[in-house]
């Protein structure tokens, strides 16, 4: 005799039919972003923009430096011949220069540093004998100038030991200042010439007198 199959337990879903879910469809990608068109150009903007050409754009500066400080006198070298004569003169009065100066309204003289004294009065009194002289009367400052160092060098040259410099008193010169007068006594002590003299002194009155000066040279 066959038996019948149990039922386990009785089902009310079992003649129910289940959807299967549908797999998920992947997201389309969003579509590009429309260019917009370029607004057109009226005509004069459009002659702006032709007239200017292309723009780059400003880089901006992240410091910026100052102008450079003006330079100062000395940095340019800008001569001052008067300044530079009045310093030179007062280092040679106060003792600090090559020379030794001494000098008033009439008389002035001058001598390197530990020159013999008996040497200079002789010079003062007028005992050498002058072998040559330069007389510097209607020249210019610079032309004096030139022509002092010229004449020095010749007789040095020339073996001279005593020579008399004509300078003037400046009585006739523009406001009457005795340019020569101040200007000789300075070159003697300054630059080459000053390596060619010991001394110099005003001459006698025989001589020119203060408007001149004996100088005595090296051997």
């Amino acid at each position: 005799m066959t038996k019948k199959k149990e039922t386990p337990f009785n089902n009310p879903f079992a003649t129910v039919k289940l959807d299967k879910p549908e797999p998920a469809k992947a997201k389309a990608p969003p579509p590009p972003a429309k260019k917009q068109k370029a607004q057109p150009l009226d005509e004069e903007s459009a002659l702006f923009l032709e007239a200017i050409g292309e723009v780059a754009p400003v880089r901006t500066v992240k410091s910026r430096v100052g102008p450079p400080e003006p330079p100062t006198a000395a940095q340019l070298k800008i001569p001052n011949e008067e300044a530079e004569s009045l310093a030179r003169l007062a280092e040679l009065v106060s003792g600090q220069g090559e020379f030794d100066v001494a000098d008033s309204d009439e008389f002035i003289e001058g001598s390197i540093h530990g020159f013999d004294q008996g040497v200079m009065r002789k010079l003062r009194a007028g005992e050498f004998t002058t072998q040559a002289h330069l007389d510097l009367h209607g020249l210019t400052r610079d032309e004096a100038k030139g022509a002092l160092e010229a004449f020095i060098q010749k007789a040095r040259i020339a073996g001279h030991r005593c020579v008399l410099v004509v300078t003037g008193r400046g009585l006739h010169s523009k406001d009457q200042l005795p340019v020569l007068k101040e200007g000789v006594p300075q070159w003697l002590t300054r630059g080459r010439v000053s390596k060619q003299v010991l001394g110099f002194c005003s001459a006698k009155p025989k001589d020119g007198g203060a408007g001149a000066l004996y100088v005595l040279l090296r051997r």
